[in-house]
């Protein structure tokens, strides 16, 4: 497995070696021990598996306290994924990056607590497996704006098809960056 770090210190993206032959393909999704060997030492307690149609904007979602650090996969289709980074004492402290992921780059990407984390699904659907660090806990979960004009992420709306995302009550809700709780 190959780590290639992104811009925002801490998150990744994680590269498999893929075995193919005639028959199909194999890898190794996740090695605790080769992920403690890539500086990523994390216990995993819970795992969850979304679905979601063309257009659909999940995101972006952190808990605090409780915070959780993520490892998540497509395994069908392609998004554009997001992550925030909420650590107020980071050089980069609101500062997003952006990228895709798909079932054929079979990259996992961590995201570190201290960050907020949502995707917009491009294909017609997407199923994407989240692995994660702390238990869900509705009462410290957050969201945060999707369109914070101090976020100013750059969504592709029109490559997913739509004018608006479609958004949960949850997510329509958001939080602006300058109103929403954060880590020191």
């Amino acid at each position: 497995m190959r780590r290639i770090d992104l811009p925002l210190p801490g998150s990744c993206l994680l590269e498999p070696r893929v075995h193919g032959d005639a028959r199909g393909f194999f890898f190794e999704a996740w090695n605790e021990r080769t992920l403690a060997e890539l500086g990523i030492d994390a216990r995993f307690v819970q795992e969850n598996h979304s679905r979601s149609a063309r257009g659909v904007l999940r995101g972006l979602h952190y808990q605090v306290p409780h915070a959780q650090g993520k490892l998540l996969r497509v395994l069908a289709g392609e998004i554009f994924d997001v992550i925030v980074d909420l650590r107020r004492a980071s050089a980069t402290f609101g500062q997003w990056h952006g990228m895709r992921l798909g079932t054929d780059s079979r990259q996992s990407l961590w995201v570190p607590i201290g960050f907020a984390h949502g995707f917009l699904v491009l294909s017609a659907f997407a199923e994407v497996l989240y692995s994660v660090t702390d238990y869900y806990r509705p009462q410290a979960e957050h969201a945060l704006s999707w369109n914070d004009a101090a976020l100013n992420i750059a969504w592709p709306l029109a490559e997913a098809g739509v004018a608006a995302p479609v958004l949960s009550a949850k997510d329509v809700a958001g939080l602006a960056l300058a109103a929403a709780p954060v880590f020191d």
